[in-house]
């Protein structure tokens, strides 16, 4: 039976659980918006210490990845700046 088919039936039957899903995906993206505006601040007050928010964007990225995804796209960003005589 069709998701289409339940709704055509009984539309209540359905009701219940679509109401939870989007109310916990609602407060989900709430706690969202809260920690980003964290995050924000955490960046302003860094700045204001004078640190470079771009490099320490570029770090934390850099920290997200495995071992060897890092070093795979730092050896291609390194041929690439050589190739282009930026060395």
């Amino acid at each position: 039976m069709t998701q289409q088919k339940l709704i055509a039936d009984d539309p209540q039957q359905i009701a219940t659980p679509l109401r939870q899903y989007i109310e916990r995906i609602e407060k989900m993206m709430e706690e969202k918006a809260e920690i980003q505006t964290y995050i924000t601040e955490a960046f302003a007050e860094a700045k204001g210490q004078g640190f470079d928010t771009k490099a320490m964007r570029a770090v934390i990225k850099l920290r997200a990845l495995d071992t060897a995804t890092r070093q795979e796209q730092e050896t291609i960003l390194e041929l690439y700046s050589h190739a282009l005589g930026m060395e």
